[in-house]
């Protein structure tokens, strides 16, 4: 989920009035993940298999909307885990697990969150925390803004799982890294049945919007070489963005310019040889303000820089597509190989962030080589708004291939709708909002009665 400036500022300002209103409870404790000893890589890495489990805990502040309204669910953790990172080597991040009252163990979601930013204290893990601190105005807004989608998934009695994607340095665009992530993510799930009751064969899901559909798409690609034992049951690209320069080509001087630096920031934590590369690059007036993203989280990020020519801050306004920085940006996007997870994708025609053309392109790669894919082209919504009324698409559909439903394999599909809210699917719209209404006023989250695990 991504949201507008003026979306952000507006949930924001809301979330600070309501957060003024009822005062955080001193005695939670939510510590940032670069000063958590939890977060640390172990020294026995190496020896371990991608998505073994190293730690294990509870949340040490509750899992909160808008970081100041604790969610009723019957339990939350915290799993390390060893994945890998963009260039083979073992590293570990976190996953938090959300389980609904009267859960279905046998069915997961696992939701990856738009963290959009090149600093590891904007992980969702401590962002959904009560009392977690949003490094700069509204910094955390997205991850925040985004548990209440997540409540239409609890409701359903689905178990969640919330993966640090961007890894233990927040490396903001690193996708190989992050589609490993996903995965190792799963298969930690898959293992934590003593530890958190998901079932070792349940059916799992993948769901992504804007930065969180770069990295289940990543996942969906990958998943055949690099995690061949995981049957997923479908896989959900909101607003997914394939081709990395032609998004910043869109982004730049537009309301998302913000998400340049904050890409680049991630890119260079990655590689650090091209972020000394843009360093050199960048003129002396534009240096602090361009490298204050990475002290920052997303919300801050697109507030303080919208409308930004980044093109021009540079001695060489084609830097991003000359060597080796181009090789870079290709290697994390998206069509390299063909997912054979069942897809539902979905983009506004308007895209702000990237051209329709791009998912256009990618689908049509998929399909040519055999992919499921349900496409869903929108004519009226824009990247923030299509946020809010996609998941009148994306409960039917998750709840049809969590449920075993078949999908033809290579089989193909491609609508345009006028907009989704006109559209037949739209009685995922009421669930969604009725679920967030009851979880912000603290109802128990989960569905009556008793599910069958």
């Amino acid at each position: 989920m991504l949201l507008s400036p003026s979306s952000l500022l507006g949930l924001g300002l809301l979330a600070s009035a309501v957060t003024n209103a009822f005062p955080l409870d001193e005695r939670a404790s939510a510590t940032p993940p670069t000063e958590d000893a939890f977060y640390s890589l172990p020294d026995n890495l190496a020896g371990a298999s991608p998505g073994t489990i190293l730690r294990h805990r509870k949340p040490p502040a509750p899992i909160s909307a808008f970081r100041f309204d604790p969610q009723n669910l019957e339990g939350s953790h915290q799993i390390l885990y060893r994945t890998t990172d963009n260039f083979g080597n073992a590293t570990a991040t976190v996953l938090t697990v959300l389980v609904p009252h009267n859960a279905d163990y046998g069915k997961v979601v696992s939701h990856q969150m738009a963290e959009d930013a090149p600093n590891a204290n904007c992980a969702p893990s401590y962002a959904m925390q009560l009392g977690s601190n949003d490094f700069g105005l509204f910094g955390t807004i997205v991850q925040q803004a985004e548990l209440l989608l997540i409540d239409a998934y609890l409701a359903e009695g689905w178990v969640v799982v919330v993966p640090d994607h961007q890894g233990p340095r927040g490396e903001f665009l690193a996708n190989q890294q992050g589609g490993y992530t996903v995965l190792d993510g799963v298969r930690a799930a898959l293992a934590s049945t003593s530890l958190t009751g998901i079932r070792a064969d349940a059916a799992v899901a993948l769901f992504g919007y804007s930065g969180g559909s770069l990295v289940s798409g990543f996942a969906a690609e990958q998943q055949p070489s690099y995690a061949p034992e995981l049957k997923l049951a479908g896989a959900v690209l909101g607003a997914n963005v394939p081709q990395l320069l032609s998004a910043f080509d869109a982004m730049n001087k537009g309301p998302f310019s913000g998400l340049i630096p904050a890409g680049i920031g991630g890119l260079s934590i990655a590689y650090p040889a091209i972020g000394q590369l843009v360093q050199d690059q960048l003129l002396p007036q534009y240096k602090t303000k361009f490298n204050q993203a990475r002290n920052q989280c997303s919300g801050t990020i697109i507030l303080e820089n919208t409308f930004t020519d980044y093109f021009a801050q540079v001695r060489n306004p084609n830097i991003f597509r000359t060597e080796p920085v181009l090789s870079v940006i290709n290697a994390n996007s998206q069509g390299q190989h063909v997912p054979r997870v069942p897809l539902f994708v979905y983009k506004a025609i308007h895209d702000e962030v990237s051209p329709v053309a791009d998912t256009d392109a990618l689908v049509r790669f998929y399909c040519d080589g055999g992919a499921s894919v349900e496409y869903v082209r929108d004519e009226v919504s824009t990247h923030a708004t299509l946020a809010i009324t996609g998941p009148t698409f994306v409960l039917p559909w998750l709840r049809r291939v969590l449920r075993g439903e078949h999908v033809a394999d290579g089989k193909c599909s491609t609508r345009t709708v006028i907009t989704t809210l006109a559209d037949s699917s739209t009685a995922g719209l009421p669930k969604f909002l009725s679920s967030a209404l009851r979880a912000l006023l603290g109802r128990p989250i989960g569905p009556a009665g008793v599910l069958r695990g």
